[in-house]
């Protein structure tokens, strides 16, 4: 993805809302799409176009897609001083197990954050020029150990395609399907995680961190299209020989452990249980889709009902789909934005999804659940 706010290249002609290249849904999804929508005579390319560019009218004459530098000069600094508390936490009260694990979850909570300035800077939300979004992007990536080019490829590859098989790499892993088909070619360890997906989904997110963290360290070693290739080893490595230098200094090695268990793991049970519910148990697309751009954003996209709590746990990811449309509007306008999606979407037909957080985590345990069924069968 060349930029963040886009038009996508590959929008071609669909007939309306198609779900010809549709595999896989979710529960309430496909039964909003009415038969005259989906006998609709074939809309092109240009014109599939032309209610993008529309809707994107809309949005930036309310001015949703300006600089929310006043919002982003609060943001990061009450993130930082979040960072700040824990470490403080961590030497006042080093020799007292519980508040440590109680320091540890809240360091969880943290890093996520500093993962959602992350997404904001990369996605340039935070400033017009490239660099000074770099720059946060490159102190998350200190202070989380993530690496910066690594993620902004993966995520790109997503935003591009998303729920699109062989291209969302989101739905490309090693322990999880999201298909039928993925499920019954799965081997080894993987065959048995998905077998019981339903079950271990939520357990198995405690690897999410884990993984972000050894997925970049594996893409720097491999030398793969980095951005800052000098810069960004020295910043990330620094960064985790700090983070491990300060926990087994001031709490030793048995507490120090038990902290890094706790927050890597609760870390990425948060991290993982925000980012599933934006497209997990939505519409899966077949590789070659001819998709448009807005309606496979749309149509692979789920909301969550927003509330103050709700946007500051999902880091304003609750509004996806708006995020989808316009990934380079800053965060605090993307529920403004809200109401002038969802009226373009019922004005043009296109089902619009959301719910609430307790029934989003409902269908993509039922949707993990179908998908695996093959796998439980008993053979004949």
């Amino acid at each position: 993805m060349p930029a963040y706010g886009y038009v996508s290249p590959r929008a071609t002609g669909v007939n309306n809302i198609s779900t010809k290249n549709i595999i896989g849904s979710a529960v309430g999804v496909t039964g909003n799409v009415s038969d005259e929508e989906l006998s609709a005579e074939p809309i092109t390319r240009r014109e599939r176009d032309r209610e993008y560019l529309e809707l994107k009218r809309r949005v930036t004459k309310a001015g949703l897609l300006d600089r929310q530098y006043g919002y982003y000069a609060w943001k990061i600094p009450s993130v930082v001083a979040m960072v700040a508390t824990s470490v403080a936490v961590m030497v006042i009260f080093s020799g007292t197990l519980w508040i440590q694990l109680i320091n540890a979850a809240f360091l969880g909570l943290t890093f996520t954050n500093l993962g959602f300035l992350g997404h904001d800077s990369g996605h340039r939300q935070m400033f017009k020029k490239v660099r000074h979004n770099d720059w946060v992007l490159l102190g998350v990536g200190f202070l989380t150990g993530m690496t910066p080019s690594w993620w902004q490829d993966k995520h790109n590859a997503h935003h591009r395609a998303p729920n699109q098989l062989e291209i969302d790499g989101d739905i490309e892993v090693s322990l999880f399907a999201f298909t039928q088909e993925q499920a019954m070619t799965m081997k080894g360890i993987g065959r048995i995680t998905v077998k019981h997906q339903a079950v271990l989904f939520y357990p198995l997110l405690m690897l999410t961190a884990i993984s972000l963290l050894f997925g970049g360290i594996v893409y720097q070693i491999r030398k793969e299209r980095m951005r800052y290739p000098i810069t960004e080893p020295i910043l990330v490595v620094s960064g985790l020989v700090a983070y491990l230098a300060v926990i087994f200094f001031f709490l030793g090695p048995w507490y120090g452990a038990a902290f890094i268990a706790v927050h890597r793991a609760l870390g990425g049970i948060y991290m993982g249980s925000v980012f599933a519910p934006n497209h997990k148990g939505m519409p899966i697309l077949e590789n070659d889709t001819d998709m448009d751009f807005l309606h496979q954003q749309v149509l692979t996209a789920r909301n969550v009902q927003g509330s103050p709590i709700a946007d500051f746990w999902y880091g304003g990811l609750n509004y996806q789909i708006e995020h989808h449309l316009f990934p380079n509007m800053p965060r605090n306008n993307l529920k403004k934005a809200q109401p002038i999606v969802r009226s373009f979407c019922k004005e043009k037909g296109i089902p619009y999804y959301e719910t609430g957080v307790w029934q989003s985590h409902v269908e993509i345990i039922t949707f993990l659940h179908e998908v695996s069924a093959p796998l439980r069968q008993k053979k004949a």
